[in-house]
């Protein structure tokens, strides 16, 4: 059973990040946007149980939940709690193939996007992974770079602004014409 060593605010004032003891995961990431996409996932479901949670995500020591703003946190987090700690370890979990980016991305052999997946991996993700969520690449229709935003950062105003913006500059080193749109 993971012990809950911290609990931080991310970024998003809807999202709180639950920093392990021990790892859940072995460097997997999960991420659930709803319920339904939960089922057979212990954690993600039960935490999907408690009224108010519309987001869970996590990688390793750390679990993110998103709430709808209509919680208050002190009261949400006494009833998050306990399903982490009681959380069991998932040594065995396998990475859903398409949580950094579509099997449509993967297959591509379009030079911009291996390029751009990879300087995501090096410079964007760990930043979003300390603020509790994380990016998938949707695809890149023509020059518009179709992404989508996990965890905190999925309804997090500043992901949509300035990191988006910042995302997007990167990005226009690999190709100059490329606009990089959230979705």
């Amino acid at each position: 059973m993971p012990k809950i060593k911290e609990i931080e605010r991310t970024p998003n004032p809807d999202a709180m990040r639950f920093v392990l003891g021990e790892a859940l995961t072995n460097g997997v990431t999960k991420s659930f946007e709803d319920s339904s996409q939960a089922e057979g996932d212990e954690l993600a479901s039960a935490l999907f149980a408690i009224d108010h949670v519309i987001n869970v995500y996590y990688v390793d020591k750390y679990v993110t939940v998103t709430q709808d703003g209509e919680a208050v946190w002190s009261e949400l987090l006494r009833k998050l709690a306990p399903p982490i700690r009681e959380a069991k370890a998932q040594t065995d979990a396998v990475e859903d193939d398409e949580v950094h980016a579509t099997r449509e991305v993967q297959e591509s052999d379009d030079p911009r996007l291996v390029e751009i997946n990879k300087m995501l991996d090096e410079q964007v993700r760990p930043y979003l992974l300390a603020d509790g969520g994380g990016l998938k690449i949707l695809g890149l229709d023509g020059n518009r770079l179709k992404v989508h935003y996990q965890g905190a950062c999925g309804t997090c105003p500043t992901a949509t602004s300035g990191t988006l913006y910042a995302i997007e500059s990167m990005v226009k080193r690999v190709d100059p014409e490329i606009q990089v749109v959230s979705v």
